[in-house]
């Protein structure tokens, strides 16, 4: 069968899944995961993309990010191949390290954000590496230290998850506590891992259906989310696809772009195509990035080649225009 189109958009929430080949572990030692981590913190600070959640469990991983200035997609390949070719040479292996691709799912915000970072922070606790909330706090591998102040990071947003408790630090602090400890007492979450709307309901007919009476239910795998949010998650993802090809037959490609942008910005579109620091060309460059990315889906890689200057630097293009 087929594997699904990952489903991405700017300012999604998605909470990723990274685990082991055959179960085998991915994280050896304390280096590994320290490796992974700096790792992490470098790209989501350099692509924008705020980090709420993480957790490093010796044969998985979860993170819980949302989509800034590159896709998800990019943020994870370079996470996942630079880790992995370092795990192997430290380790002397080869072959894959990671079963299959990464689970990613799409999540509705509310309510799942808080329910989610509390699911990922209480790994440690369900995979036995801890006992208990106090042990929780002192365990370095997962982003809950952080968001407790036992360990310190400036890529994870702590204040954004503090905030949905209350708006004064401490006041949030103390909630978010309250909140983990509850999750304790619940045990497993099987719910937080995505749905199967789409497949179980025998397709979008009986969804529409269903919506009509005023009923909610959680969306595909790939989605966690009631169904109105489904239905929007897929009709702008289908606006998007539609877009991408439109442009692309009509005759746009990334020389008609840099004519296009060049025009407006009444510049050669060859200074647009080449590294320069000038104003006016940073800001044409920022804009052809841009269009570039979102509307004809082409990869930061791809216009880095282009250019003839680095992912991070055409992230930070895209993020401008």
């Amino acid at each position: 069968m087929p594997r699904q189109a990952r489903i991405d958009t700017p300012g999604a929430l998605h909470h990723i899944m990274v685990r082991g080949i055959e179960r085998k572990k991915i994280f050896r030692d304390n280096k590994d995961r320290d490796d992974f981590l700096a790792r992490l913190g470098k790209i989501v600070s350099e692509t924008s993309t705020p980090c709420y959640a993480w957790a490093l469990i010796p044969n998985h991983a979860h993170l819980l990010l949302r989509t800034g200035s590159a896709p998800l997609s990019h943020v994870m390949r370079r996470l996942l191949t630079g880790y992995a070719v370092r795990f192997n040479h430290r380790h002397r292996r080869h072959g894959k390290l990671f079963q299959n691709r990464y689970k990613s799912i799409l999540c509705q915000e509310e309510p799942y954000l808080l329910e989610l970072v509390r699911y990922i922070h209480l790994n440690p606790i369900r995979a036995g590496l801890v006992i208990d909330l106090d042990q929780l706090g002192r365990y370095w591998f997962s982003g809950n230290s952080v968001i407790v102040g036992k360990r310190h990071n400036d890529w994870q947003d702590v204040d954004y998850v503090l905030k949905c408790f209350a708006q004064r630090r401490k006041a949030g602090g103390k909630r978010y506590l309250d909140h983990v400890r509850q999750g304790i007492e619940m045990g497993k979450k099987p719910d937080l891992v995505g749905g199967s709307l789409i497949r179980s309901l025998g397709g979008w007919s009986e969804v529409k259906s269903l919506r009509k009476k005023d009923i909610r239910l959680k969306g595909d795998e790939r989605i966690l989310g009631d169904s109105d949010y489904v239905l929007e998650v897929f009709k702008e993802a289908q606006e998007r696809f539609e877009r991408k090809y439109e442009l692309k037959a009509q005759g746009y490609n990334l020389d008609v772009l840099a004519r296009r942008v060049a025009e407006i910005f009444n510049v050669k579109s060859k200074e647009i195509l080449s590294p320069g620091k000038y104003k006016k060309r940073v800001q044409a460059r920022s804009v052809f990035s841009y269009w570039a990315v979102r509307e004809l889906g082409e990869t930061a890689s791809n216009i880095a080649k282009k250019i003839g200057i680095s992912q991070p630097a055409v992230s930070q293009s895209v993020e401008r225009g």
